[in-house]
């Protein structure tokens, strides 16, 4: 088992928080991890991404190589398509539909739609929404980790336990809330595929 992941997204939006759940329940099954951030400008609004990589034996490079990933997991679309360079051909986007205009030349999103739409293995829908029907609007990455997690070779039940380490601390109503908005992502992704 390898799964070369590719995380981006903006600041504040989560993404670090989905690599440190993902990075909890790989070790829960007594997985190799490595991973690498690169934190853009640093605080909200600026571009992050984070290269993830998990296997069943020793991994040698924090680094994804162009054309390694097997999954871009976004919570913005244009920074989906940011990192297609390092997509594999059978790779999967899994991203956001809801944009984050934090430029003033963001492309118009029928654009980076069609962009997304050129690509034959894509699950997208609006997780904003998602999160705001099931739980928080603060929730969306947990949709995104929820829509992500079928093409993740690890047992789903491991990461909600590792959702509920990490979320532990802030009470059950925000464990329950984020484990529920993890499993509906999941749901709607398998619909999707």
């Amino acid at each position: 088992m390898k799964t070369d992941i590719v995380l981006a997204g903006v600041g504040g939006q989560g993404i670090l928080t989905i690599a440190t759940i993902l990075g909890a329940a790989a070790l829960k099954e007594n997985l190799f991890l490595k991973q690498a951030e690169v934190h853009g400008m640093s605080q909200r609004g600026g571009d992050v991404q984070s290269n993830l990589r998990i296997s069943s034996s020793p991994i040698h490079s924090d680094l994804i190589p162009l054309g390694g990933a097997d999954l871009i997991v976004s919570l913005e679309p244009m920074e989906a398509l940011r990192y297609l360079p390092y997509l594999k051909e059978s790779g999967w986007i899994v991203t956001n539909t809801q944009p984050f205009v934090n430029i003033d030349n963001y492309p118009e999103m029928e654009k980076v739609e069609a962009e997304l739409a050129r690509h034959p293995h894509v699950v997208a829908f609006n997780m904003d929404e998602v999160a705001k029907e099931v739980a928080t609007a603060r929730s969306s990455n947990l949709v995104l980790l929820g829509a992500a997690s079928p093409f993740i070779e690890m047992d789903p039940e491991k990461i909600t336990e590792a959702i509920a380490a990490v979320f532990g601390s802030k009470g059950e109503k925000i464990v329950e809330s984020n484990i529920a908005a993890f499993r509906e992502g999941r749901v709607r992704a398998t619909e999707k595929m």
